[in-house]
């Protein structure tokens, strides 16, 4: 049979299109973590409405950044035990606050931490209520051990990739655990036993929360390091801190094995706090991209984004702002006064430096 030279062409096209290897399109996730979610008087105070309180203005600069991540989680440092509400040493928030994280794009709240305990039973018990009130996944605290075998580890599916997500605190501030309520607690033998129970499920990759360190230390110890290794060698993929409430250096392993790929962020310091001790008002939120391919997930990339908590007096009130500190840090114009712009950058420059000696591979992302 005769075939016209644009009918040549065409099959040509044909039979090579159809003799290419079948390619699979990839999966991917983007993962969001900010650091520790505080909630001071003088937050509270400056909170307050006609109505009750409103917390939304303290994300206005971050919210396109944490609604850009398909997952974002974050540490809640504070219970949400109805009032009388108070700040430090027993934090009981509005539940306002929950809102405002919600409505800026958090999706996963992490409730185990050394102020889980604040307000005893009924603190544990109506933070879990709340946030199911607001349909807010939450793990680390459980009404009892029924609920918490029922619940963890907590499975997050997100774009045909499911995580496995851990977590636990060095402990409660001497308070006891309200019976019967659990409180996530680090024990080698019981992580040991949650990590085999969630390799079981057949998660595509595991992390753990850990709320751990020492407060004001801008070095991982030891003692964060060998559980990190701990949990990497059970087979946790990301292990990331909080506690210290200020920064605290990253470390990326990128192997050509995909599966060993593994990371470790020893503290995202405080996300929004009223703190006022050095290097309390800067934080970071790190974003992590998971890629599956042909049923293997790698850890694509790491970046970071610092922020800092600008408090400004408006109104009579100190106000709460967290700002992308590198977008800002060319505005002085934004700033109410100059000191808060020239310590922001003092801010910036030392948490630049610092992870200068500290972090491998993770990069800072200033757009």
């Amino acid at each position: 049979m005769y075939l016209s030279a644009k009918m040549r062409v065409y099959t040509t096209i044909l039979v090579c299109l159809l003799c290419l290897p079948e390619l699979k399109s990839q999966d991917t996730v983007n993962l969001t973590f900010i650091g520790d979610i505080m909630a001071h008087q003088r937050q509270i105070d400056a909170a307050k409405t006609g109505r009750g309180y409103s917390f939304d203005s303290c994300f206005t600069f971050v919210k396109s950044y944490l609604s850009a991540a398909d997952v974002a989680i974050a540490n809640l440092e504070v219970t949400l035990a109805g009032e009388p509400h108070s700040g430090y040493p027993t934090f009981s928030a509005p539940d306002e606050l929950a809102t405002a994280l919600r409505d800026a794009g958090v999706d996963v709240l992490l409730t185990a931490n050394n102020h889980s305990c604040d307000k005893g039973r009924k603190g544990v018990e109506r933070t879990i209520k709340v946030l199911d009130s607001l349909r807010i996944t939450h793990t680390g605290t459980f009404y009892d051990s029924a609920h918490r075998s029922q619940t963890y580890p907590l499975l997050l599916k997100k774009n045909n990739i499911t995580i496995g997500l851990l977590n636990y605190t060095y402990g409660t501030n001497n308070l006891p655990t309200p019976v019967p309520t659990v409180v996530n607690r680090i024990d080698t033998l019981k992580m040991a036993a949650d990590i085999a129970l969630t390799k079981s499920l057949s998660p595509d990759i595991i992390i753990a929360a850990i709320h751990w360190g020492e407060e004001y230390k801008l070095y991982a110890n030891l003692e964060q390091r060998a559980i990190a290794d701990f949990l990497l060698r059970q087979g946790v993929r990301l292990v990331i801190g909080s506690h210290p409430h200020v920064l605290q250096g990253m470390e990326m392993n990128m192997t050509n094995d995909t599966t060993m790929q593994s990371a470790v962020v020893y503290s995202l310091g405080n996300f929004i706090s009223n703190m006022t001790a050095v290097n309390t008002d800067i934080g970071a939120m790190v974003r992590i991209r998971l890629v599956k391919n042909h049923d293997v997930v790698r850890i694509d990339k790491g970046d970071y984004i610092f922020t800092w908590v600008y408090k400004p007096q408006q109104e009579g009130l100190r106000r709460f702002y967290v700002l992308p500190a590198a977008v800002y840090a060319g505005k002085p114009a934004f700033f109410t006064h100059n000191d808060d712009y020239r310590r922001m950058n003092t801010a910036l420059a030392a948490m630049r430096k610092l992870y200068r000696e500290t972090t491998t591979g993770f990069i800072e992302y200033t757009e």
